[in-house]
């Protein structure tokens, strides 16, 4: 079918919901990722019906559907194929419901993560996932990529809050999973198989997540060190203890230097790591585990502070939520990746990571969520000095070996999308792939639900 016949068809089904103008295309062809495409058209639903209509018909003619939240995605998850149609489902934006008696909400994948938290905690609960693009980010993106956030070493991630699901398949039906009970075993657990499928499964359309009770008191802990590699001995110090903290999470000096060049956080420039610790819960509790964790620093040489009111709080996680773009004073280019080791090799990890830093003669800027062993890698490079970025590339591959040889994943939170894909048999057997692809290939048989994604070529 011609593309302008084609286009029509999708503005008659959802007239002044469908842009084709190129000027509008441009600004859905990229994410947080490097990577660009251009599609067809882009389609803005308003209700599940709609998004059925796009599918259904995109199914008959063979168009690819791209699902897309806010595009915060690091790994090319929304980046279109040529031809392709994108779902937007930024207009999806309502929260339905928020059962305070049952501590479930129901929203539509368009809400935005921080949106969901300020309704919650005017009723004196929360939803502990995370992420650093939390004031962008979309809940549909959240669930789509398995997302999940300094919070996650004390209350996991994405999928432990994932009750149930409307998804819309490719060829337009309504699949409907779990619900609103914290217990369900009938049958597969496709809600589950839906989470961290990265829109390549169907369009999901309705969430329901569990949430909690805000704790009573929160206490902010930094820890400076003058080795990186004290402040790495001590998350498995903390880790191995008997206190789970609310977050456990780690910068080196690259990170801290980005960090107060950007912007004068008063973050102490001369430190070779930092750690940042929460420790949540009642205040009798906080109090003794706090001064636990302020030892299990101290012992391994940090100098420990205590951010004492709920603004000095603010200030610090707003440096640590700055560090991806300040990044960008190092170098214009940031290849990042989100690797994860088992917590006690997080040590390990480091070392392995400054032996690549110098082997390739690379700037290399650390930090991520220790505390669950998830690293945020970010070589720091000049796409147009070719020869620098070219070495930067081979870099990515030894970090992947390292982080496989010392028994972790090559993604912790950001997927696999377009940017990781030639790397998933580093990890994942090919028994396990050909049985992942026959099982898109149930869900998707024509291939048009978010197709090049996950899967080597």
């Amino acid at each position: 079918m011609p593309f302008g016949l084609f286009n029509n068809k999708l503005d008659n089904m959802l007239p002044g919901r469908v842009l084709t103008d190129r000027e509008d295309l441009v600004c859905y062809g990229f994410d947080a990722s490097s990577r660009e495409g251009m599609p067809l058209a882009v389609v803005k639903p308003a209700v599940t019906e709609d998004v059925s209509k796009v599918n259904a018909y995109a199914f008959d003619n063979n168009r690819p559907i791209i699902p897309r939240g806010a595009g915060t995605g690091m790994t090319g998850g929304s980046v279109p194929l040529k031809n392709s149609i994108i779902v937007s489902l930024e207009g999806m934006n309502r929260i339905l419901d928020i059962d305070e008696k049952n501590m479930i909400a129901c929203v539509e994948p368009g809400v935005i993560n921080a949106h969901l938290q300020e309704q919650l905690e005017e009723k004196r609960l929360f939803y502990p996932p995370d992420p650093a693009s939390m004031k962008f980010c979309t809940l549909g993106g959240n669930v789509a990529e398995n997302a999940g956030g300094p919070r996650a070493v004390k209350y996991g991630v994405t999928r432990d809050y994932v009750l149930g699901l409307e998804t819309v398949l490719p060829h337009g039906r309504v699949l409907n999973t779990g619900g609103k009970n914290y217990k369900d075993v009938v049958g597969y657990d496709l809600t589950r198989l839906m989470v961290g499928s990265e829109g390549t499964l169907g369009v999901i359309t309705k969430i329901f997540l569990k949430v909690m009770p805000l704790p009573e008191e929160i206490t902010t802990l930094l820890c400076t060190f003058s080795k990186l590699a004290d402040a790495a001995r001590t998350v498995s110090s903390i880790t191995s203890s008997s206190i789970i903290p609310r977050t456990l999470e780690i910068m080196d000096h690259e990170s801290i230097r980005a960090i107060e060049s950007y912007k004068k956080y008063g973050l102490p420039e001369d430190a070779d790591g930092l750690l940042l610790i929460e420790v949540d819960g009642s205040h009798s509790a906080v109090s003794i585990d706090a001064e636990k964790i302020a030892d299990i620093c101290s012992s391994n040489n940090g100098t420990v502070s205590v951010a004492d009111d709920i603004y000095s709080r603010n200030h610090i996680w707003e440096a640590r939520r700055s560090i991806s773009q300040a990044l960008y004073n190092i170098k214009p280019t940031k290849i990042n990746e989100d690797i994860v080791v088992p917590r006690g090799r997080v040590p390990e990890m480091f070392v392995e990571l400054k032996k690549i830093s110098e082997e390739y003669n690379l700037t290399i800027a650390n930090f991520g969520h220790a505390g669950d062993g998830n690293i945020h890698v970010n070589i720091m490079t000049d796409r147009d000095d070719e020869e620098e970025y070219e070495r930067a590339k081979m870099a990515v591959r030894d970090i992947f070996e390292s982080t496989v040889k010392l028994e972790g994943t090559i993604s912790g939170e950001h997927g696999i999308g377009l940017t990781k894909k030639e790397f998933i048999d580093m990890e994942l057997s090919e028994v396990s792939i050909k049985l992942m692809k026959e099982v898109k290939r149930v869900f998707d048989p024509k291939g048009i639900m978010n197709p090049g994604k996950i899967f080597p070529d």
